[in-house]
């Protein structure tokens, strides 16, 4: 009889936590089924921007030029979206957009060089008002994105080539025959009225004029080696590289030698022969020049002389610094002194090719092609063409070559498209200046101007 009660009790005790176990399960599974969220798939960021019209200053660079901010879109549920800040061309599907990664922050603030870099990375023309499309991408566990409404915003962004022109200019027997050919410039510095010009002279005579002309002319002042007086006396100079420094307000001048080059056992074995010259770019206020080098090493130095001399690495200046190694080859170096970089790159010259020209289809080396680093482009100016057919390529090489996008033989016109190994240019007799832009390889293009 113990037995079976114990069984009884046992089994009862067995059903009630059962039951016990059931009734929970039921209601952590209710529990569960209340918990059930729904995403609002019609949820979108919505942006404001502090102005629909900005025109950027390169004056204040660092100051804020533009916030963009956006409220968190209603999910439906407790959410922690990252946000990503799309801005592209009007009218632009925004595949080729620039992508600002915003993290968590509900708003991103842009300052004027930061928003002029995007712009000119876009293609907008610089002191130009163009309209830009801005939109702000919600991502939820990197699969699920929403996107506001497109903004479209007019900006005008500056140009970041430099303006150090002035209408002043040497001349003379020692620059440039008395005004055959252009006066060499003088450039603006930092220091009111003060101006620079770096030449290279020979032996002669020099003044210092306005617009190329003989009606503002300022000359030594009964030989004075400092002062200037107005139609003064010519200025005897000695043939070598110079830095002239002028003050027409304050009728003063300073010629000094001056030259930046490359010494070192991959240029000229230590300074065996002269440094191989940089040369001054106003567009953008720093030094370069195109060398080829042996395996070694270099230094930048002035005036062919180690009391002022730049060795480093890694893209930093350091006065009196460590060799910089290089190996042989051809390169662009350019010098920033005023913040201390430099850079050493591979140069592989564009050239013009062609019966048009005066080297013909490769016989002799093509004329040569500078690179502008103030817009980016190839340049040659002054090639003279006979009537006939030509190309564009790459160091003397026909691997890399463009011709026309036509179908056929193209007279060459202003401007246009250029393809890869693409038919011949035919050129009408007369000298041209070209302007090759390769930015995108996508899509070349070619400036021409007939200059006679």
């Amino acid at each position: 009889m113990t037995t079976i009660n114990n069984f009884l009790k046992l089994y009862q005790f067995t059903q009630t936590r059962l039951w016990a176990l059931l009734m929970a399960i039921f209601l952590v599974a209710c529990q569960k089924e209340e918990e059930k969220v729904i995403l609002n798939s019609s949820a979108t960021p919505t942006i404001t921007v502090s102005s629909p019209t900005v025109v950027l200053s390169k004056e204040k660079p660092t100051e804020s030029a533009l916030t963009v901010s956006w409220v968190e879109p209603n999910y439906g549920f407790a959410s922690a979206p990252t946000y990503n800040l799309l801005i592209d061309k009007k009218g632009g599907d925004f595949t080729k957009a620039v992508s600002i990664v915003a993290g968590k922050e509900l708003k991103k603030i842009f300052t004027n060089l930061e928003l002029n870099t995007i712009l000119l990375s876009l293609g907008l023309a610089p002191e130009s008002a163009s309209d830009v499309d801005i939109k702000v991408v919600s991502v939820l566990a990197s699969k699920t994105t929403s996107s506001s409404a497109v903004f479209t915003l007019k900006a005008t962004p500056f140009s970041t080539k430099l303006d150090l022109s002035t209408t002043w200019g040497v001349v003379g027997s020692a620059a440039n025959n008395w005004g055959a050919t252009p006066d060499l410039p003088f450039y603006k510095t930092s220091i009111a009225n003060e101006l620079v010009a770096y030449v290279t002279l020979i032996d002669g005579e020099i003044k210092f004029r306005q617009n190329n002309d003989w009606t503002v002319n300022l000359g030594s002042n009964k030989g004075s080696t400092s002062v200037t007086a107005p139609n003064g006396d010519n200025i005897p100079v000695k043939a070598g590289s110079y830095k002239i420094s002028l003050n027409p307000v304050a009728n003063t001048y300073k010629i000094e030698k001056y030259s930046w080059g490359v010494v070192g056992s991959a240029a000229n074995d230590w300074g065996a022969t002269p440094d191989l010259p940089l040369v001054y770019d106003p567009t953008v206020d720093y030094w370069r020049g195109v060398v080829t080098l042996k395996d070694g090493e270099i230094k930048i130095r002035a005036n062919n002389d180690w009391g002022t001399n730049f060795g480093g690495s890694n893209g930093k200046l350091v006065a009196g610094g460590d060799n910089i190694a290089v190996k042989k080859g051809t390169y662009l170096i350019t010098a920033d002194f005023k913040n201390l970089k430099y850079t050493i790159t591979p140069y592989a010259p564009w050239g013009i090719v062609g019966a048009a020209t005066k080297t013909g289809w490769g016989t002799l080396p093509d004329q040569k092609f500078s690179y502008d680093l103030s817009t980016e482009t190839w340049v040659l100016k002054g090639v003279v063409l006979t009537a006939d057919q030509f190309k564009f390529r790459l160091n003397d090489d026909w691997g890399t070559n463009y011709g026309t996008t036509a179908s056929s033989a193209q007279t060459i016109g202003t401007s246009g498209g250029l393809k890869a190994n693409g038919e011949n240019f035919i050129a009408v007799a007369g000298t041209y200046n070209f302007e090759l832009d390769l930015k995108d390889p996508a899509k070349p293009t070619y400036k021409a101007t007939k200059v006679k």
